[in-house]
This record gives structure tokens, C-alpha cells and sequence, in this order.
């Protein structure tokens, strides 16, 4: 559900900038994954946010007033298709488990709106939207 560009980096930014370590970031994708463990208990083999069904993704995707208005708005901006929605809500609640957090914000549903863009952008090289097709 994810595409991710990742640009070229110049040898003075590697550099300068010292990012979140390796160490964090495994820290932060375990915490992550407890979340998802205590949220699924038994009901899964894989109890991953990506596993969840349409129903599931109601019960656990819990927006702020202000994540439902933008996401609101992508809907029907971007012509989301039911199932595009839940991808979206899915990589939104992922986001939302990295950060710590149990609701889901505007942040999150923004940059989870941006990989789906990406992958819009990366299937339909002329434009077209495939959503409706999902």
C-alpha cells in the first residue's frame, strides 16, 4: 500500500545532518508492533494493521474531528474509491501507532494521502485516475 519516492541525497547533507538512528527507529517500529498486538490479540495470525477488514478498520481507526474533515475533503477531491479509503485509514493508523499515538491526526492522514498520490502518479503516468477501478 505504500510507494515512496526517495530523492537523491547530496554528500553534504549526509554529512551535516545526523538523522534518527537505526537504534530509534527499531524502537519506535517495535512499539509499533506491541500496538498492533494488543489492539488484534488472537484474532489474527498476523495481527498487522494491513490485515484489517472493512469492519476492523472502523473500529480502530479513530480520527480527530479535524483528521475526518481532511480526509473528508481528499475523499472527494481525489475521487477515493471505498477501498482506497480503507488503504488510506490502514497506513493512517500505522502512522499513528509510530508516533505513539491512539487517535489518528490530521498529520497522519496527510502523509498516508501522500503516498497514496505517489502511487496514483506512479501508475497512471498520464494523469488518469485508476481509483474508481480499485
Amino acid at each position: 500500500d505504500l510507494h515512496v519516492e526517495v530523492p537523491a541525497v547530496r554528500l553534504d547533507e549526509l554529512r551535516a545532518a545526523a538523522g534518527e538512528g537505526t537504534a530509534e527507529v527499531a524502537a519506535r517500529v517495535e512499539g509499533a508492533r506491541e500496538r498492533q498486538r494488543e489492539r488484534f490479540g488472537d484474532q489474527h495470525s498476523y495481527p498487522v494493521n494491513s490485515a484489517m477488514g472493512p469492519a476492523e478498520v472502523r473500529r480502530h481507526c479513530r480520527l480527530t474531528t479535524e483528521a475526518t474533515r481532511l480526509l473528508d475533503r481528499a475523499f472527494e477531491r481525489l475521487g477515493l474509491s471505498a477501498r482506497a479509503l480503507d488503504r488510506v485509514l490502514k497506513v493512517s493508523r500505522t502512522l499513528a501507532d509510530l508516533a505513539g499515538s491512539e487517535a489518528i491526526s490530521p498529520a497522519h492522514v496527510a502523509e498516508a494521502i501522500q503516498y497514496r498520490a505517489l502511487d496514483r502518479r506512479m501508475s497512471c503516468p498520464d494523469g488518469a485516475s485508476r481509483e474508481r477501478r480499485n
